[in-house]
């Protein structure tokens, strides 16, 4: 477990530091708008460490927008080192921090997490990674999202198809590549993934579901 540091109790955040750990949320939330709102350095290390813990989706957003607030300098070595953690909550928070403050020095690190074990930091890895990738390494990081083609339930799925498909044009050989795959998962993955690139309202669930059907049993059954 992630403890939060305290090691500022009885500094001049003292009371936020508690208020972050709070057990009401909106205490939790009001206190992380005001960490946001008057950004200061030295609640870098608090911040991060509470993204790791908190249970409150709206409570880690606005945690992430308050990092947000603060010198790149100081939060992007800090959140990579957090990708390291053994909490996927942590890697998972920072992963999608890094990806709302933009700065490429973290690329290296987040795609390192693409084929995470878990499935919700691959997920927020694949979001970070298209938010991330320099000009130039769109086809490389569709190669290797694409190893990823039927991996998951289709809400991963899916968040796998919207990073692919946020490559652009990079990503249509790669596709078709996929769509040759013996296993029939991966092709009616990389299927609905095309479609999606061509039609992005399309219903992804009727297009994989159908993608499955012709994969298994073949066009003309």
């Amino acid at each position: 477990m992630v403890v939060v540091n305290t090691t500022n109790h009885g500094g001049p955040h003292a009371h936020l530091v508690d208020a972050l750990a709070a057990a009401d949320p909106s205490g939790r939330l009001r206190a992380a708008l005001s960490a946001g709102t008057h950004p200061d350095p030295r609640l870098t290390d608090t911040l991060v460490e509470r993204c790791a813990v908190e249970p409150d989706f709206f409570v880690r957003d606005m945690l992430t927008w308050a990092l947000c607030r603060l010198p790149s300098g100081l939060t992007v070595p800090r959140l990579v080192r957090e990708l390291g953690a053994d909490s996927a909550q942590a890697r998972s928070q920072s992963l999608h921090t890094l990806s709302k403050i933009g700065d490429r020095l973290a690329w290296p690190a987040v795609s390192a997490l693409l084929h995470d074990e878990h499935d919700e930091v691959a997920r927020s890895a694949w979001r970070a990674a298209v938010a991330l990738v320099p000009p130039g390494n769109e086809a490389a990081l569709a190669a290797d999202l694409a190893i990823e083609l039927g991996r998951g339930d289709q809400h991963l799925q899916l968040s796998l198809s919207r990073a692919l498909v946020g490559l652009g044009d990079a990503v249509l050989p790669v596709l078709d590549a996929a769509g040759t795959s013996p296993d029939p998962h991966i092709r009616a993955h990389a299927d609905a993934t095309r479609r999606l690139c061509h039609d992005p309202d399309s219903g992804f669930t009727l297009a994989v579901e159908t993608a499955k059907r012709v994969a298994v049993t073949g066009p003309d059954t």
